[in-house]
């Protein structure tokens, strides 16, 4: 404001262009003052502002140090508190990882011993695995010998009548021996049926086929040699058929029993030809296995046991016949002996009667006139029991005639 008036001033006394010199020359001046003085103020204020911001982040600075301290001794403490909770919180749980892993210690010692264990046994399994197809081997070799396959079959015939208890309850026969019109004949096995009957059992064992059909290398050749073994079951039906075993035996069923030694032959045997055991019931034959002939001889037992039943039944009836004749006999004798007694009881009471009026009274006198010292004499009582009739049905009166000794 105060450079305007001067600048104005100045025109005024020069006028012209040195007024205008000298007011450029004033107003250059007058900004250089400015600038110089804005310069010591801007550096006064910087000098200021520096210096109260060094005084300020000093004191900042402490107070960030004292606050910073004093959270760090609550962070601290804060901590501390935190790690013992964490601490209480995570000792289960060591306690259980340390638990389970000396369970799992001992899970691992079992499982090696386990598997120890295991390969032994699958070692022994493999060399008994080695052994059985060696012996099977035997087995089937020996089989295909016809007299080895007979007393097979013969002893497997024979453990079958010792399990079903035949030896209890009836009698069989091995290897007997008769004589018909087609020269003697002998069947492995006759069981003793009740009211002398006889059931006829032969046993066969038709396995040369079926050993094939085992030992086949391809799915063809088995189903070829399984039709020859049921081809072979129904040769040996027809065979046993032909010797009419119920025609030698005379109290036989007409039909006899064909007996094979396992049930897989006859399943096997079936499943090519399912007509095979109606074939085999018309021609009087019945096939059996161990199970089925198991429960035929039961039956057969049942019957022994309910023969000895009946039998026992008539023995018990022929002797409650004779009880009860004889007990009609002991009654006679009883009912005779009562009225005997009652005509006792009746004369032994007269008797008394006859006493007490006829007898006593004057016997009583005696004491009464002195004649003899001592005392009265005793009264005597009358029986009043009398003997209790014995009524008899008229089907128990005793045989007449003279009396019968029990």
């Amino acid at each position: 404001m105060a450079a305007g008036w001067l600048l104005l001033a100045v025109g005024l006394l020069f006028g012209g262009g040195t007024a205008l010199l000298i007011a450029w020359w004033l107003a250059s001046r007058q900004r250089r003052t400015t600038a110089e003085v804005e310069a010591r103020l801007g550096a006064r204020f910087a000098e200021l502002a520096n210096g109260a911001l060094r005084d300020n982040s000093d004191l900042f600075l402490r107070l960030a140090r004292e606050s910073f301290a004093r959270e760090q001794a609550g962070a601290q403490s804060m901590l501390r508190e935190r790690e013992a909770a964490l601490l209480h919180l995570v000792e289960p749980i060591s306690k259980a990882l340390e638990k389970t892993e000396q369970q799992l210690a001992g899970i691992e010692r079992e499982r090696r011993d386990a598997f120890t264990s295991l390969r032994t046994q699958i070692e022994q399994l493999t060399l008994g695995q080695s052994a059985l197809q060696r012996e099977t081997r035997n087995l089937v070799g020996a089989l295909r010998r016809p007299e080895v396959r007979g007393r097979w079959g013969e002893l497997t015939l024979r453990r079958v009548v010792e399990v079903a208890g035949m030896s209890e309850h009836c009698d069989f026969s091995e290897q007997a021996s008769v004589t018909g019109a087609d020269g003697t004949l002998r069947p492995d096995l006759v069981v003793r049926m009740p009211e002398g009957r006889d059931l006829v059992v032969d046993a066969k064992t038709p396995l040369d086929a079926y050993l094939d059909a085992i030992e086949a290398p391809s799915d063809e050749a088995r189903a070829a040699a399984l039709v020859r073994h049921a081809q072979q079951l129904e040769a040996r039906v027809r065979e046993l058929a032909s010797k009419a075993y119920w025609s030698q035996f005379k109290k036989s069923p007409e039909f006899a029993v064909l007996f094979l030694p396992g049930d897989q032959f006859l399943s096997a045997a079936l499943a090519e030809r399912p007509e095979l055991l109606e074939n085999a019931m018309r021609q009087g034959i019945v096939i059996a296995t161990p199970s089925t002939l198991i429960a035929l001889f039961k039956a057969v037992a049942y019957g022994w046991r309910q023969a000895v039943v009946a039998e026992h039944a008539a023995r018990i009836l022929d002797l409650g016949q004779d009880l009860h004749k004889r007990l009609g006999t002991f009654a006679g004798h009883l009912e005779r002996a009562g009225q005997r007694l009652g005509g006792a009881v009746e004369a032994y009471n007269n008797a008394i009667g006859s006493l007490e009026k006829q007898v006593l009274p004057q016997a009583r006198k005696f004491t009464e006139l002195g004649a003899v010292s001592g005392e009265q004499l005793p009264s005597i009582e009358p029986v009043d029991r009398l003997v209790r009739n014995v009524t008899l049905h008229p089907d128990d009166q005793p045989p007449a005639g003279p009396p019968a000794t029990p």
